[in-house]
């Protein structure tokens, strides 16, 4: 049986399907504003795949070979889908265990408004560079960091930025994190040389993001009165027994991280354990959730089985609290997952036939300079998050294309693994309908579109790496310079 025959994508295939989501997508943005995530982008990346496939169809390609790229590409999105509703049973259980609530007292009592920005970028730093993940950050830390902004009275959208800067801080510099390790495996780069290497663009990033959010914090403090968090701290002592020992699940989970289990068992395991810490330490709770007057062990598994898949519901005095504390449940991450699965078909069918390498072939042409193969490795990196909104493509593909093209310019492997990281793995979360960006919205609950502006270190990182580049700063050269040999690119 012969193979069939692939006709080479023009540019103007490539661009094609590019044009018309981007336009879509801003219709859709226009028209439903923070709603567009819940159904609209997900048709509109169903139609840049139809788009796509008509592309490929034309060029040769079957549609089985198209309908076997859609599936490898949701079979690569699985892991994150996974642990999505692994988080959604986590946060569930842990609002109901007392676990996010204790996080939230402690907080508001320690806490200054005037430093709360950036103490939480601070926080989220710190646990993320521990345990190497930016998404446990922000699905513990994160969530309790968004509670204590509720109480307060800060903005929320300014609170995820600040979560997400310092927990993508913490993740691209962690020996632990997975998009540490891949874009140094790709690159052909020593892992700790590389951590070494990139502090150059993003320590610099960190404090400046900082030094703003100070000042953005300074300019709150004065609208925050002292009587709104004793009032919310009052509440939440009323509605659960608080101690340091309802924190016992938190401990656990990022034990487990340190450890390096796998994070699907992990924050599994510790979803089981807030279901446990709830029936143990938050008995009347449980019995209020089951509108009961004590419920019985059955009735407390009911509970707890409950919110494992639907999340948890408190209907107290306060319509604020109500909203803070409830949420939660594998069902809440499904529109979350249904977005991932559709970018991901878009992005696979795109890569399968070869318009997403014809693409970036066309951003290649003309490089000649260390800033020019900076800049487009970057922009390459950001416009794969872009088009096959996952993030770990965004650092696989572009390595792979371009290692040969850094030799060639006798440019050293470390600039490659770190711009890698400066596009790939800092701008996943800014935006809607990546895994990264969808993840974050359904955690913190703010859309991606409202905290994007405020993720100060995502946004002044690639910028900040572009302009090292162009002036020549920290651009390692290859010493002797190495030959480019033609035949290395075919094999």
């Amino acid at each position: 049986m012969t193979q069939p025959q692939h006709k080479e994508p023009s540019l103007l295939d490539s661009l094609i399907p590019i044009v018309v989501l981007v336009a879509l997508l801003f219709t859709s943005v226009m028209v439903y504003g923070s709603d567009s995530s819940s159904g609209p982008n997900q048709i509109v990346l169903l139609l840049g795949m139809a788009v796509s496939a008509i592309i490929g169809l034309k060029n040769g390609y079957t549609w089985k070979e198209i309908e076997q790229g859609m599936i490898n590409g949701i079979s690569i999105s699985l892991g994150a889908l996974l642990i999505l509703l692994a988080v959604g049973s986590l946060i569930g259980t842990w609002l109901l265990a007392g676990t996010v609530p204790t996080l939230i007292y402690y907080g508001l009592e320690i806490l200054n408004p005037a430093i709360f920005y950036a103490a939480t970028v601070v926080i989220c730093a710190i646990v993320a560079m521990s345990i190497g993940s930016s998404w446990t950050t922000a699905a513990t830390v994160g969530v309790a960091l968004i509670g204590i902004a509720k109480g307060m009275g800060m903005s929320e959208a300014v609170t995820a930025g600040a979560i997400i800067s310092g927990a993508y801080f913490g993740d691209k510099v962690s020996p632990l994190s997975e998009t540490t390790n891949l874009a140094p495996a790709v690159a052909g780069t020593d892992l700790f040389e590389h951590i070494k290497y990139m502090l150059w663009t993003t320590v610099p990033s960190i404090f400046l993001a900082l030094i703003i959010f100070g000042f953005i914090g300074f300019g709150s403090a004065d609208q925050v009165s002292n009587e709104q968090i004793a009032a919310m701290q009052g509440l939440l002592a009323e509605e659960f027994n608080l101690g340091l020992h309802m924190l016992v699940p938190l401990f656990v989970l990022l034990a487990m991280a340190i450890k390096k289990v796998p994070a699907f068992p992990s924050v599994g395991i510790g979803a089981l354990l807030g279901g446990v810490w709830a029936i143990i330490f938050q008995p009347e709770v449980v019995s209020r959730v089951a509108e009961v007057d004590q419920a019985s062990i059955g009735q407390a598994l009911t509970v707890v089985w409950v919110t494992l898949y639907d999340g948890v519901s408190f209907n107290t005095t306060d319509a604020n609290l109500n909203d803070l504390l409830s949420g939660g449940g594998m069902a809440n991450m499904l529109n979350t997952i249904w977005l991932v699965m559709c970018a991901m078909c878009f992005g696979a069918v795109l890569e399968k036939v070869g318009l997403l390498k014809r693409a970036v072939s066309a951003i290649l042409k003309g490089a000649k300079s260390a800033g020019d193969m900076v800049t487009r490795t970057i922009f390459t990196c950001f416009g794969s998050n872009l088009i096959t909104a996952d993030q770990y493509i965004s650092i696989v593909m572009p390595g792979r294309m371009y290692k040969e093209e850094f030799e060639k310019r006798g440019l050293h492997q470390l600039n490659l693994s770190r711009s890698l990281e400066d596009g790939g793995t800092i701008t996943s979360p800014l935006i809607p309908w990546n895994t990264c960006g969808a993840y974050m919205a359904g955690v913190l609950k703010v859309p991606t579109l409202e905290y994007a502006w405020f993720a100060l270190f995502n946004l002044i990182n690639p910028v900040l790496a572009i302009i090292y580049a162009f002036l020549g700063i920290k651009i390692l050269k290859l010493d002797p310079p190495k030959a480019y040999k033609p035949e290395a690119q075919a094999q």
